[in-house]
């Protein structure tokens, strides 16, 4: 962010503001510089017409340009049009005779703070030229709050002042210096990757490659070559050699994301990279040595898996030497407004100042449970700020089920018969409730498999294997 350094006028008494007058008649210039110099506070220099103007602006900077619409060569509207796609911290006021009304409208609809009709009342000029001030004051004020909360809360563009994510950035740290295997584990959208991030470019691997894979994301049979690569003509469409992300990886990290849907025969194969360090390729013979730390990383409860018979309890313990705990947002909900805060000004229109809450709507962020996490928070506010007007985001303009209840509608009937075995009863209820939630994500994501795994938390094999389960024909619903 760019400040406008402190100065002081020929007489020694500070300046608040520097103004810039752009006018091509020599009289009205001269005069309207005069005029204003009168205020020792501001300091007034001037240019005959829009180019001159920002070769000027281009050289040193200043708070405000008073700029007639009408000139040769580059007109007022054309030089506020240039500032705008510059991006230059310069307020604009444009002045026009009574003809130019319609054209000072379109340019305070291009951003010029105020326009005036000519001839200029100065007196009038002045209180303006002083609003402008004290709004660029408070604006610089603000972004230099926004700046140092930036720097305070933040850990390798993790934002948090959350102390048990201090304690995550405290375990981030120790495992830096070092090639120790980390385990990831949180629920969906709780930023795992940025975790993953985070350790890379703290690490002494930071200057090699950070290589991800999204175990879930690719099929069974396609996973072996992506991670391990394979030789020409090792299947049919092995047109020639490739290198798989474990070789790309070499003398940096990867990351396998989702390692929890990693089939078993694939887990062997990985276990053996931990150990050994080497691999073939598929279809190859010969061995291949790398050096890589593995990240891992899993919204499943991996120890769980092992008992269950899901995940090789020996893969368990090698990628588990550290493991990383990220909470979930609604047991750090200190975090939701500086969160908020920081999307709000991710998705604020260009050249525009960050989106800001209502009072209203920044209770209805705190009061929900965020499901989805960080990620539900970003998705929330990046929807509000296509909607927002005025740059203000208001209650109607965040998701319709923000802060919403669960009606006494949507509660499963929890019948009891004792003649029968609890666990038995039990697991009819949680089936039931998951068929009746995976019907109602599926209506919301329009049968879109993808949407579906994102809005429940599942990887889009456990969606596909669950719709399975239970008959549901996800292309009925891409027709509500």
């Amino acid at each position: 962010m760019t400040h406008t350094p402190a100065a002081t006028s020929a007489e020694g008494a500070p300046v608040k503001g520097r103004v810039l007058i752009v006018e091509d008649s020599e009289t009205a210039r001269k005069q309207l510089q005069h005029l204003l110099a009168e205020d020792r506070a501001l300091s007034v220099e001037t240019a005959a017409n829009g180019s001159e103007a920002l070769q000027l602006l281009s050289e040193r900077p200043y708070n405000i340009v008073v700029t007639d619409l009408k000139m040769p060569r580059v007109s007022g509207l054309e030089l506020l049009e240039e500032i705008q796609k510059r991006g230059l911290p310069v307020a604009v006021v444009v002045t026009t005779g009574v003809g130019g009304v319609e054209e000072a409208v379109r340019a305070i609809r291009l951003g010029a703070a105020d326009f005036l009709t000519k001839p200029v009342d100065v007196e009038h000029l002045r209180i303006v030229i002083g609003r402008v001030l004290r709004e660029r004051e408070l604006m610089d004020e603000v972004e230099l709050l926004r700046e140092r909360m930036q720097q305070r809360y933040s850990f390798q563009k993790i934002l948090s002042k959350s102390p048990s994510m201090e304690a995550v950035f405290e375990l981030i740290r120790h495992v830096a210096g070092t090639n120790t295997t980390v385990l990831i584990e949180g629920e969906t959208g709780t930023g795992k990757e940025l975790v993953a991030q985070a350790i890379h470019e703290t690490s002494t691997r930071r200057n090699g490659p950070l290589v991800t894979v999204n175990c879930a994301a690719l099929p069974e049979t396609l996973l072996e070559s992506e991670l391990f690569g394979h030789e020409k003509g090792a299947f049919t469409s092995a047109a020639g050699q490739r290198k798989g992300r474990f070789e790309l990886a070499d003398g940096g990290t990867i990351f396998l994301d989702e390692v929890g849907e990693m089939p078993l025969a694939m887990q062997a194969k990985l276990l053996r990279v931990l150990q050994e360090r080497c691999f073939e390729r598929v279809g190859g013979t010969t061995s291949l040595e790398v050096d890589v730390r593995v990240i891992a990383a899993t919204n499943r409860p991996l120890h769980q898996m092992t008992q269950d018979g899901k995940f090789r309890e020996d893969l368990y313990y090698r990628l588990n030497v550290l493991k990383i705990e990220l909470p979930p947002l609604r047991d750090r909900r200190e975090d939701i407004a500086l969160l908020a805060a920081h999307f709000a000004e991710k998705y604020a229109r260009p050249g525009t100042a960050p989106l800001e809450f209502t009072p209203e709507a920044m209770e209805l962020l705190l009061r929900h449970r965020w499901p989805g996490n960080i990620r539900e928070l970003e998705n929330a506010v990046e929807r509000a700020g296509v909607t927002a007007r005025e740059g203000v985001i208001r209650p109607e303009n965040l998701p319709p089920d923000l802060g919403k209840a669960p009606s006494d509608k949507t509660k499963l009937p929890l019948p009891v018969d004792l003649s029968r075995p609890l666990a038995d009863q039990l697991g009819e209820i949680t089936a039931a409730f998951e068929e009746r939630y995976l019907r109602k994500a599926l209506r919301k994501a329009r049968g879109h498999i993808g949407r579906t795994a994102t809005i429940t938390g599942l990887s889009r094999r456990s969606v596909s294997d669950k719709l399975t389960l239970y008959n549901i024909d996800k292309d009925s619903f891409k027709k509500e």
